[in-house]
């Protein structure tokens, strides 16, 4: 079988650097907010451009704090694509503000710029961006909306680690970003863990005390804060793993390029990039008519997919006052989208057994 992602794979070429740091921290004693987070914190930052990393306990956190830091809250509105995983939306209604969905770019699957101005009312404050799969969005459009309307921009950018607009690298295209480290993510913890980067300095500041129980220092609580801490191991992995992560990018490309290259089966629609680095390629997501039934060869080829996602938010239990609403092109992604095996560790050998499937499929 060939795995959607060997994550056994993908953290065995770092035992031993990983069991190393581990045995430190053992014998240092110190478990959190210690030398492993601040070391993490300054090299994610200054891979990102951004003057400010905080860790925090996982990517849902993250925006949850950066909505919080600011103080948006009921009556406010922000900006949100209708295509994106749960975790984005929660954020806002997390806080009391509302989601005001926006759809996609069909090309792209990322939010559409050009739909951003008529969804603003005098109750927006922000546009949350998310750069799906792996693909930053194109920016230009976002920040001259934001700036006439004088939003605030956040990224969502759990999925595009390293990713790219303009020289600049994700983390760095908005007021404040949010990433996850979830172990499947392109830089993975062994665990949870998610982290804000922002180059606003008092922003910076309030969300690492609203992190730790709102207190600036030890049993001063300036804030109403919630415990939301990256712990010393999952730091002391990610610093690990992060100087090979433009390595592990680079694969990824490889690997998509190639499929993008051999599959020639009209039943599949290939995703599109605008440029190759704004593109990371945390998930190749396909869509395909007849998904299910191609989902369900594939498996029989020895071949593991997943659908990201199956449902779309607004269709979700969880947000049952959305139920009368359509959103016609999220909709078709959710119907036809599936994500074939992508990582740094999948072989050439491998990658060409999943495009050749795929071309049998419907022959």
């Amino acid at each position: 079988m060939i795995s959607f992602l060997d994550l056994h794979k993908v953290n065995e070429r770092f035992r031993a650097e990983i069991d190393a740091r581990l045995k430190q921290i053992l014998d240092d004693g110190w478990y959190i907010h210690g030398k492993q987070d601040a070391a993490f914190e300054a090299h994610f930052a200054a891979y990102t451009g951004a003057q400010h990393c905080i860790g925090v306990a996982n990517g849902l956190d993250a925006l949850n704090l950066i909505i919080k830091a600011y103080g948006f809250g009921p009556g406010d509105e922000i900006l949100v694509p209708a295509n994106t995983y749960i975790a984005t939306i929660l954020a806002i209604s997390e806080n009391g503000a509302t989601p005001v969905l926006v759809e996609p770019d069909l090309a792209t699957y990322n939010i559409n710029p050009d739909l951003l101005e008529a969804k603003i009312t005098p109750r927006t404050k922000a546009i949350m961006v998310v750069h799906l799969y792996g693909q930053a969005v194109p920016m230009q459009k976002v920040w001259d909306v934001a700036h006439k309307h004088h939003l605030k921009v956040i990224e969502d950018a759990a999925q595009a680690h390293g990713a790219m607009y303009q020289g600049r690298r994700t983390g760095n295209l908005g007021d404040a970003a949010g990433f996850s480290f979830y172990p499947g993510k392109n830089l993975g913890c062994l665990g949870d863990g998610g982290c804000v980067t922002t180059n606003d300095d008092a922003l910076a500041a309030k969300i690492r005390a609203l992190a730790n129980y709102g207190s600036d220092r030890k049993y001063h609580h300036i804030y109403k804060g919630v415990n939301s801490r990256l712990d010393e191991f999952q730091a002391a992995a990610l610093d690990i793993k992060l100087p090979h992560l433009d390595a592990d990018n680079a694969r990824r490309r490889q690997i998509a390029a190639f499929y993008r290259a051999h599959i020639k089966n009209p039943l599949i629609t290939l995703p599109q990039t605008y440029d190759e680095a704004a593109h990371v390629w945390h998930i190749f997501a396909i869509r395909c008519p007849r998904r299910d039934e191609l989902q369900a060869y594939l498996k029989q080829q020895g071949i593991e997919t997943l659908i990201h996602y199956p449902t779309p938010p607004h269709q979700q239990g969880a947000y049952a006052e959305w139920k009368e609403q359509s959103y016609p092109v999220t909709e078709l992604i959710h119907r036809e989208e599936l994500s074939l095996p992508i990582s740094p560790v999948l072989t050439d050998e491998e990658a060409a057994r999943v495009a050749a499937a795929c071309n049998r499929f419907g022959n």
